[in-house]
């Protein structure tokens, strides 16, 4: 008899949609896009949404305090901060999983400097570091990168090195070690798959951090520079015409807000759903 996959709940469907659209829609956004995000029109400035008095039939969701279009400029700067946040939470993932492959399978004098480093990063100021780190090198594109990617890592370091620690005294592992497996045959072959769908889980609940943090860069005039879009930076310049043309800051708000709701809550049902408690 043929086994029918249980339904996803409704909440969960919806947040799975709408994440895979805002991420079309940021593959896309230079095709998509109506109009050229950088392009100035001083005439149509501060131009509200569709529907309201003075609103500009090519402006759907109306234009910034230089004529600038919401909606491309929402689209670019999608494109820029999530592809920053994913980036960034890839590398992370990968450098947190090898220290804490390492520090869980060497043990010893290894396993005790790895965890002192992660200790360390757990300790620091995390957002004071980024800050020197861009008053260092600059405040270009690759730079945002290798900064962002370095929050969570050490997520990643003790979740890897916990699930190491429990999976090294299983009986396969035993068994495999007994016939004659060199350490890298046991990581590849019977650690890394159990350890996969841990990382998925902690990589969806910490992407959204990843992106706040490269927002808060950007809103603060520290992330990427002009003229590349970011939705960070779209909230920080209209934050002066918050009184008088709130649509400039609520449209790169609500599009973070709904990016990070949805990640967030597939994050939460898949840690539910790989729980064996559940």
């Amino acid at each position: 008899m043929r086994r029918v996959a249980p339904r996803l709940p409704w909440p969960i469907a919806l947040a799975l949609t709408m994440a895979a659209l805002l991420l079309i829609a940021a593959l896309a956004a230079p095709w998509i896009a109506p109009f050229d995000p950088d392009r100035t029109q001083l005439l149509r400035r501060l131009r509200p949404p569709a529907g309201f008095e003075g609103a500009h039939p090519a402006h759907w969701f109306g234009t910034d305090q230089l004529g600038r279009d919401l909606v491309s400029r929402a689209l670019h700067g999608l494109r820029t901060s999530l592809g920053i946040a994913l980036i960034g939470s890839v590398i992370g993932c990968l450098i947190g999983t090898g220290i804490g492959l390492l520090a869980g399978y060497l043990r010893g004098r290894v396993e005790t400097a790895l965890m002192v480093i992660v200790d360390a990063q757990i300790a620091l100021p995390y957002l004071l570091l980024v800050l020197l780190g861009l008053a260092v090198f600059g405040t270009s594109t690759w730079v945002v990168i290798a900064l962002v990617s370095l929050a969570g890592w050490e997520n990643y370091a003790r979740l890897a090195r916990g699930q190491v620690l429990s999976l090294r005294e299983r009986p396969f592992v035993e068994a495999s070690l007994a016939l004659g497996a060199g350490p890298g045959w046991v990581l590849r072959q019977h650690i890394m798959p159990h350890l996969a769908a841990p990382l998925v889980v902690q990589f969806t609940l910490g992407l959204p951090a990843v992106l706040l943090l490269e927002s808060s860069l950007s809103f603060l005039g520290i992330g990427v520079q002009p003229p590349a879009a970011t939705l960070g930076r779209m909230i920080g310049e209209g934050r002066h015409q918050m009184l008088t043309a709130p649509w400039v800051v609520v449209v790169p708000t609500l599009v973070i807000l709904a990016l990070t709701l949805c990640v967030q809550a597939i994050g939460d049902w898949l840690r539910d759903r790989a729980d064996p408690r559940a």
